[in-house]
């Protein structure tokens, strides 16, 4: 798998080395309780098997998982990754920033990074995004990376044995970059 840079951001796989952090950032309700798929308390040794992972899904086509990393000083604060359904030419984008790099247009730049990557090399037709109704800004994320807004899935997910409403954002190939 690639490493991928932009102007403040390298995104590489992740090692080992960086599953302490990962813990310290998805231990934070702030952060699983605004994704489908991480758990909260997040469990001793999730980070490890997150980690481990990776290789094997992106050799496989499956989806391919970046660490965000700060490029003037290697710190770890997100994840950025391409969930692929190849028969279709295309992937659902999924992202989570530790608290302490909210707010700063990290996720946006990750974003448009990754957006530039399954286009430019991997030759996708159409990347998506979803959000929980609940959280307006991921999908500012999703807007300034060049998405548009396709509307709301009512109750397509169930969170914590709740149904929730996701907002729909998509951009295709043809469409104006940012």
């Amino acid at each position: 798998m690639p490493s991928l840079t932009s102007e403040r951001l390298v995104l590489r796989p992740f090692v080992a080395g960086d599953a302490p952090d990962v813990t310290r950032y998805l231990s934070d309700a702030a952060v699983a309780r605004q994704t489908l798929t991480i758990p909260h308390p997040y469990p001793e040794g999730a980070a490890v098997e997150f980690i481990a992972r990776h290789a094997a899904d992106w050799t496989a086509g499956r989806r391919g998982v970046w660490a965000i990393t700060m490029r003037d000083d290697g710190a770890l604060v997100g994840a950025v990754g391409l969930h692929f359904t190849l028969a279709h030419h295309k992937a659902e984008v999924g992202y989570w920033i530790g608290v302490p790099a909210w707010g700063k247009g990290i996720a946006t730049e990750a974003v448009k990074r990754v957006i530039a990557f399954g286009f430019d090399d991997l030759g996708l037709h159409r990347l998506d995004a979803q959000h929980y109704v609940e959280n307006p800004a991921s999908g500012r994320v999703m807007l300034k990376a060049g998405m548009r807004h396709e509307g709301r899935l009512r109750g397509v997910v169930f969170r914590d044995g709740v149904p929730r409403d996701d907002e729909l954002y998509a951009i295709i190939r043809t469409d104006p970059r940012p």
